[in-house]
């Protein structure tokens, strides 16, 4: 039997997973991430690796779920909000320690490849992945493999402008990247909270603003409906260049549910074509389809 482990290095969590042949679990174990650490990292995660084959009595391949990504110059990480990792040659340092060849890729490519191989967009050819949570990510797969692109941030749609302004003429909010409204500003779940505070609601976070929507809270409607239109108007764009069969929201915001109505009715005003065959779906596999993915990196064997 074929084993593939993917290792999801989260900031507060090193998850693994262990898959089959035909993508079974087999295995899963995690600890905490040891925060800051960067040669701490690396034994946790070689620790994991070397626990689950001996558990499993079998060698496998490992791909590797992360924050930021690969510089093309050099393959050192750029981009990681686990700062410890920026700067760091991960691939190489992961490759002596684990004896064998290891693929990275970002996080978000790895959630895109787990829902195009078996979850929502299983026999779809072109599908973008899209992570809506503490930030905002997107990986974009082709035929069941990831499109990583020559600067190694296909995908990178968070840190683009929000397209066709309308309400959102006002100063648009800072980004930690170092521009300003970026489309992770609007549609993070940090972002959502802080449009409601300023157009007058109280400091909520996301969850409390969707259940006081349902409630009636007409402050929160409306922040939701601002929401709405933003989204429809990001992924619009991506819809005009990319032009995917599926798009697959993951991330806590993926579980509002009106989204899935509302963002594929409001997108059309934008999307540069008579009809649209694009998919706006909820993810399958859930919290677990980052590593889900990294163990998918082989999936060309």
């Amino acid at each position: 039997m074929f084993l593939r482990i993917g290792i999801d290095l989260g900031g507060t969590k090193i998850e693994l997973l262990a898959l089959g042949n035909e993508g079974e679990v087999l295995l899963r174990r995690r600890c905490a991430t040891p925060q800051g650490d960067y040669q701490g990292t690396l034994r946790a995660v070689g620790g994991l690796v070397e626990a689950a084959e001996q558990e499993l009595g079998r060698r496998g391949t490992v791909g590797v779920g992360m924050p930021g990504a690969e510089s093309a110059a050099g393959g050192r990480i750029k981009n990681a909000n686990s700062t410890c990792l920026n700067g760091r040659p991960l691939r190489d340092d992961l490759q002596a320690l684990l004896q064998r060849e290891v693929r990275l890729a970002n996080d978000a490519n790895c959630f895109a490849l787990s829902e195009a191989i078996d979850g929502a967009g299983k026999d779809t050819e072109v599908v973008f992945g899209v992570i809506l949570g503490t930030g905002v990510g997107g990986g974009i797969v082709v035929g069941q493999r990831v499109l990583a692109g020559v600067n190694h941030i296909a995908g990178e749609w968070g840190h683009n402008p929000l397209p066709l302004p309308g309400e959102e003429t006002l100063p648009p909010p800072r980004c930690y990247c170092g521009r300003s409204g970026c489309v992770e500003t609007w549609l993070s779940g940090p972002g959502l909270g802080a449009d409601h505070l300023r157009h007058g609601g109280e400091a909520l976070g996301a969850e409390a603003i969707c259940t006081r929507a349902s409630a009636g809270d007409q402050a929160c409607e409306q922040t939701l409906r601002r929401y709405e239109r933003r989204l429809a108007k990001a992924l619009a764009q991506v819809v005009n260049i990319l032009d995917p069969g599926v798009i697959v929201l993951g991330g806590g915001l993926s579980n509002i549910e009106r989204l899935y109505d509302a963002v594929p009715r409001l997108w059309a005003a934008a999307i540069f074509s008579d009809t649209i065959r694009t998919r706006l779906m909820r993810n399958v596999h859930g919290d677990s389809s980052g590593v889900r993915g990294a163990a998918w990196l082989w999936n060309d064997r």
